[in-house]
C-alpha cells in the first residue's frame, strides 16, 4: 500500500471549508482536473453519499462514496469504481484550526493492480502524478474557500 501525505493553509473557518468538502458534488468548481462530478446517491452528504466523477482529460473517472464524517474534524471518501490502475484508495482528511486560518491535511492510501508492474509503475509514474493532482486541488480549494 502506498501513502500520500499533503496539506495545506486555508484563509477560512473550518466550518467553511468542512461545508465544501463533505459536499461531494462541488468537486467542479474547485478541482481544476475534475471536468464533472455528480452525485449518485439519495445521500448528499454524510456517510454513504456518493460522486462519480468524470475527469477534465476526458478518459478517466472515478467513483467513490464517504466512508468516515464527523463534521469539523474527519472525512473520508472510499474509491468504490475507476479507470486508473488502482483498486483500493482512501483519502482522509484532518483539520486544525489556526485562529483565522485553518490547516488541512489528506492521507491518501492506495494499492495499485497488476502486481510487481503496477508496483513499478506507481514508484516511476502514479505516485508523482497522484501527487501533483492532490496539489492542484488544494490549490484549487484554498481558491475557492477563499474567494467564497
Amino acid at each position: 500500500m502506498s501513502k500520500i501525505q499533503n496539506e495545506v493553509i486555508i484563509q477560512a473557518p473550518l466550518e467553511k471549508i468542512w461545508a465544501v468538502l463533505a459536499s461531494p458534488e462541488l468537486l467542479e468548481r474547485y478541482d481544476p482536473t475534475v471536468r464533472k462530478s455528480s452525485l449518485i446517491s439519495l445521500e448528499k452528504t454524510n456517510i454513504g453519499a456518493k460522486r462519480r466523477v468524470d475527469m477534465l482529460d476526458g478518459k478517466n473517472w472515478f467513483e467513490e462514496e464517504i466512508t468516515v464524517y464527523s463534521p469539523n474534524e474527519a472525512l473520508s471518501y472510499e474509491l468504490t469504481a475507476c479507470s486508473f490502475p488502482v483498486h483500493k484508495l482512501t483519502h482522509s482528511y484532518s483539520f486544525q484550526n489556526l485562529g483565522e486560518r485553518t490547516k488541512v491535511s489528506q492521507i491518501m492510501e492506495y494499492t495499485v493492480k497488476f502486481g510487481f508492474l503496477g508496483w513499478l509503475l506507481d514508484i516511476l509514474v502514479i505516485r508523482r502524478q497522484s501527487d501533483a493532482g492532490i496539489k492542484k486541488f488544494f490549490a484549487g480549494l484554498k481558491s475557492y474557500v477563499e474567494a467564497k
